[in-house]
């Protein structure tokens, strides 16, 4: 219905914020200035345990500092209570004695006919539950016996039967004075088109009755008795009560269990919902035989921060899990997310609960795994990581479900999350661990497998310009590191293009990964001003980490620092220095991996080792810069670089020969 203007005001003057939102928290006194009507108390929307939830009776608002939650007194009663908005206004409004204003003919006339057909629905409940006490229900209460269906569920869930006849429930509403156009609109009735009798819908079924979040009558589904019937179960059509993508089976009672702290459970079907909520899990849901819906989703949100979705581990059950993760992705924020609980091939939380009883179902319950365990899961399973084409591949379809997370937090904690399950994937197989002088580390190598310092030269290699030149390999390292990062705080824009390649390197000197971190999380969160990043760098780091960054002197003469304008040329400079550090760390790794494996080899095999490893790094890095330039590769100054320096390590090992 429609409100005249200015109700909605006076509603929200007469109301007092924190005396709707009490029932829901606990006041912190110690932060709470009650003669001013500033309260404080931990947010009712997320877990936490420090009073971030702020309430302005003055304003008449409310706001989390930890989840960003806000809104007023309506607001609240929808988020917290999963209101619609009319059922919020009315709450309000009898909670201060404010009347409703009358509405129109046309709203009015939508009601009635609304209210009409609940007490059609009604009546219908209490006439299945007869038919199943009755002599028809005989089958019905033999098949209720045989699933272990205890009278208090019957009771409980209101579960009746529908005799297989024709017109049995037809006659038996008409009789009462119902019309027969009540029952069709209602769904309960089918009239054919082609002039035939009308007849029931529900016939020789198991009967559920559906209600909605404010617990009125609105559907029902059935569930077949006779094995050769088309369909297992049947669910009513949609009606002016019924949609089903916007229902949740158990939806009231489990709200009001959730609000008591049960954990939120959907379940695949009503005979799930009720074998969990008997066995103690009061929050226990379904989505009424199809898969969750985008309002669904929200409407489980609405319930509890982390729903657990039962479904079964078979192949079916883990396409529903991926389609649900698709579902969820664009949707998730700081404290929303699911968790999963795939159950064993072939079972069902009834089964589970009656063969090892509601404890092992709850252990189930703490277990079930984080959506990003389970997303992981679903990018990598089946994946051939063996060559660079497919590992490419496979990091741009992480890059491409990141994209599809809304929330710049948490997209850039999944980044995190992804980057280190992707290292540990690409690891290659542990080997024992041969002890070494030097400080553990890290390998300097994209791929970031665990690395040690290397060690003094050995006798064989301890003439190499390898072995004394290891300083100047870090020093370069150091440099690629700084260019990076004031190219990037210089030209924030190039964040959105090379988010993936960023995120896979590792920043190894301590300033420079702390100026990384702030960088990465205020590009993150879409900052694209220049002066805007910069002072906001400065406010979380100080300016002196950035002050000495950009006072090198191979930073200031840098043609993309020097024209901030010159767009090619930032991009282009930023594209050469991550490939120049990908070359290097690679150098580097490979020289570690020869060093380690070929220790006591010949001194020929040791520099085979190591022209065959830079060969393999030259081309690549060439083969990157080729993409976005057209100049000859050895203008890159990588191939020289690396071939002056097995030029020189050959000559070192042939003086060193004939000195021997």
């Amino acid at each position: 219905m429609s409100l005249p203007p200015g109700f909605l005001d006076e509603l929200r003057a007469r109301v007092t914020l924190s005396s709707v939102v009490a029932p829901k928290v606990t006041w912190d006194m110690r932060k709470t200035n009650r003669a001013r009507g500033d309260w404080w108390a931990p947010c009712p929307f997320h877990q936490e345990k420090t009073a971030s939830f702020h309430v302005d009776d003055r304003k008449g608002f409310y706001y989390c500092f930890g989840c960003h939650a806000k809104g007023d007194a309506i607001t609240f009663l929808r988020e917290a209570e999963g209101l619609d908005f009319m059922e919020a206004v009315r709450q309000l409004a009898e909670s201060v004695g404010l009347a409703l204003p009358a509405p129109d003919p046309e709203s009015r006339q939508r009601a009635d006919r609304h209210g009409r057909l609940v007490e059609v629905m009604e009546e219908a409940v209490r006439h299945f539950r007869l038919q199943l006490r009755g002599a028809r229900g005989a089958s019905a209460r033999d098949y209720v016996a045989a699933r272990g269906l205890a009278p208090a569920a019957l009771e409980r869930f209101e579960i009746g039967f529908a005799p297989n006849e024709r017109t049995g429930l037809l006659d038996a509403l008409t009789g009462r004075g119902i019309p027969l156009e009540d029952l069709v609109d209602a769904g309960l009735v089918i009239r054919p088109e082609d002039g035939r009798a009308p007849h029931d819908r529900f016939r020789g079924r198991l009967m559920f009755p559906i209600r909605d979040a404010r617990g009125r009558a609105i559907a029902f589904g059935g569930r077949a008795l006779d094995p050769t019937a088309p369909a297992k179960y049947l669910n009513s059509p949609q009606t002016v009560l019924f949609d089903k993508s916007r229902t949740l089976y158990n939806h009231g009672p489990a709200r009001s269990a959730a609000a008591k702290g049960a954990p939120v459970i959907v379940a695949e079907g009503y005979m799930d919902v009720i074998a969990l909520v008997m066995a103690g899990f009061g929050g226990a849901v379904a989505p009424l035989g199809t898969a969750i819906t985008e309002t669904q989703l929200e409407m489980l949100w609405r319930l509890a921060d982390e729903p657990v979705i039962a479904l079964d581990g078979d192949a079916a059950g883990r396409r529903a899990a991926q389609r649900l993760c698709e579902l969820a992705l664009p949707r998730l924020a700081a404290g929303r997310s699911l968790r999963f609980l795939l159950l064993p091939e072939g079972s069902d939380p009834d089964d589970l609960i009656r063969a090892e009883g509601a404890g092992a179902f709850r252990r189930l319950i703490d277990d079930a795994l984080p959506l990003a365990d389970l997303l992981w899961q679903s990018l990598a399973e089946g994946q051939k990581l063996d060559t660079p084409e497919r590992r490419a591949a496979f990091d741009r379809l992480l890059r491409d479900t990141l994209r599809r997370i809304a929330d710049g937090d948490v997209r850039r904690h999944y980044a995190d999350d992804f980057a280190a399950r992707r290292r540990a994937l690409l690891a290659p197989p542990a080997t024992p661990a041969r002890k070494r002088p030097g400080p553990a580390g890290r390998r300097p190598g994209g791929d970031r497998r665990p690395w040690q310092a290397p060690p003094s030269p050995t006798p064989e290699t301890r003439l190499s310009i390898l072995a004394r030149e290891i300083p100047d390999y870090q020093l370069e390292d150091a440099t690629r590191e700084e260019a990076i990062l004031a190219f990037l705080i210089t030209h924030p824009w190039l964040w959105e293009e090379f988010e993936g390649p960023l995120h896979d390197i590792e920043f190894t000197r301590p300033e420079h990964a702390r100026i990384a971190a702030a960088l990465f999380r205020q590009l993150g969160r879409g900052m694209g001003d220049r002066a805007a990043l910069r002072a906001a760098l400065e406010a979380e780091i100080g300016a002196d980490p950035l002050e000495k960054l950009f006072a090198h002197k191979h930073i200031s003469i840098a043609p993309a620092i020097r024209r901030p304008e010159d767009r090619d040329t930032a991009r282009q400079s930023l594209v050469e220095e991550i490939a120049r550090l990908t070359a290097l760390r690679g150098a580097l790794r490979e020289i570690a991996d020869a060093r380690e494996d070929l220790s006591g080899v010949s001194n020929e095999g040791l520099t085979w080792r190591l022209r065959e490893a830079a060969e393999a790094r030259y081309r690549a890095v060439a083969a990157q810069l080729a993409a976005t330039r057209e100049e000859n590769e050895d203008e890159t100054g990588i191939g020289p670089y690396l071939q002056a320096l097995l030029a020189s390590q050959e000559e070192k090992h042939r003086k060193g020969k004939k000195r021997s």
